[in-house]
């Protein structure tokens, strides 16, 4: 149950984050707060109650996220099963797992692949692009096979992503 003096005490905060947020609308609570901390002072609202109140109230910034989608597992091209649902990790070089994540700004697009080593988490290849061309992630793959220690069967494992499924089709063609 909110009490008068709550209330009136969460009036005197909203009406001046309102005045702010109409010429900044998506100024976040922690900026509002130092914004407004020494008019603050006097309500004896500290930041944990400035999101509190702002929570009550519903006025909360959701943040945007800047996300890209860098995997399309629903392509025509072969996709593998799983092989390391069961696989107990004993030593290096046992499973090598891939994936493409998004690196850059709003100008310009690039993409970092990096092929990891499951047991020793050691980063085995790596490459930096600006398109997701499938001759980058083989680059990334072919950087260490090479230079193995152990020469037991080794599993790369990935995402099943468009790059994965092409790799295959173009490996195919070389020989």
């Amino acid at each position: 149950m909110i009490t008068e003096s709550k209330r009136a005490k969460a009036d005197q905060v909203i009406k001046p984050v309102n005045s702010l947020r109409v010429m900044m609308p998506r100024l976040g609570t922690r900026k509002l707060y130092h914004i407004l901390e020494l008019s603050l002072q006097p309500l004896h609202v500290d930041r944990d109650q400035l999101f509190s109140i702002l929570k009550a109230n519903n006025m909360l910034i959701k943040p945007k996220r800047n996300y890209r989608i860098t995997t399309n597992s629903h392509h025509r091209f072969r996709k593998y099963k799983n092989l390391i649902e069961d696989v107990r990790l004993e030593q290096p070089e046992q499973v090598w797992v891939s994936d493409i994540t998004y690196l850059g700004g709003r100008d310009r697009n690039c993409y970092l692949v990096l092929v990891t080593d499951t047991y020793s988490k050691k980063i085995i290849g790596y490459d930096v692009f600006n398109s997701k061309a499938t001759e980058r992630s083989l680059k990334a793959l072919n950087m260490d096979i090479k230079q193995r220690t152990y020469k037991e069967s080794l599993i790369h494992h990935s995402d099943k992503g468009l790059q994965y499924g092409l790799s295959e089709n173009i490996e195919k063609e070389k020989n």
